[in-house]
């Protein structure tokens, strides 16, 4: 859990750093784990849109973001508007018709912000909704130092890996499991978005690991993706205790 001397070292850090801030919030779900009718960042927690929930995150002063880019498939431009009316979602943002992967998807993000010379730049996952300003803005920070940083968390479990005769154990105290946001200096992921896709990317710091080194800071273990059903069963206990 968070401790005291970690936030004001943090608060301490964000009040010296002055590069703009911004934000990809990439939901490209269809919900086809979820067994839904509706991709999975329509589906409602707590009474609100999922993607409600996360874009609400990044719209929180103590964040200090100042665009915010949501990339969603072109077929659901329009279901995201009657969500914005119903709920009456005010929250300024920018809709960027998204692509046929997820690298295509930030890509378009990332174009939409074109008009901006220099800053940070945060990719989120629209369906974690339960990110922490605390995480977002050590991410960001953490990018304004370093160029490159993503939020991760440890292995709790035990892990083995895979072998052709069998499988054999890891040191987990080794690994880390990668979360959003991932936070870049701008013109540092504009060089790798320029490179051609990969089958190998598996987020951002993939993309961008051959060009730059990558910071990984402390993540949250609440801060989950909302995949399956019983993701949204826990996310809506875990709203509970905010």
């Amino acid at each position: 859990m968070p401790n005291s001397s970690h936030n004001s070292a943090t608060q301490e850090a964000l009040s010296q750093s002055t590069s703009p801030r911004f934000a990809i919030i990439v939901a490209g779900g269809t919900g086809t784990r979820m067994g839904a009718d509706r991709p999975k960042q329509f589906l409602e927690l707590s009474g609100e849109p999922v993607l409600l929930h996360t874009l609400r995150r990044f719209a929180d002063p103590a964040v200090s973001v100042q665009l915010c880019m949501v990339v969603l498939p072109a077929d659901q431009f329009e279901t995201w508007q009657q969500l914005c009316e119903e709920f009456a979602i005010t929250i300024p943002h920018t809709v960027v018709a998204g692509g046929e992967s997820r690298w295509a998807s930030v890509r378009n993000g990332l174009a939409s912000l074109i008009d901006q010379q220099e800053g940070i730049v945060a990719v989120h996952d629209g369906v974690r909704p339960l990110v922490s300003a605390e995480v977002i803005n050590t991410t960001y920070v953490a990018a304004a130092e370093h160029g490159a940083a993503i939020a991760a968390v440890p292995v709790k479990d035990s892990v083995r890996g895979l072998a052709q005769q069998g499988s054999y154990a890891l040191d987990r105290s080794r690994l880390r499991l990668v979360q959003t946001p991932q936070c870049f200096e701008l013109n540092l992921l504009r060089r790798a978005y320029q490179l051609p896709e990969l089958p190998t990317f598996t987020d951002d710091a993939s993309v961008v690991e051959d060009l730059h080194p990558i910071r990984m800071v402390a993540g949250d273990y609440r801060n989950l993706k909302i995949t399956t059903p019983e993701d949204l069963i826990i996310a809506e206990a875990l709203l509970r205790s905010f």
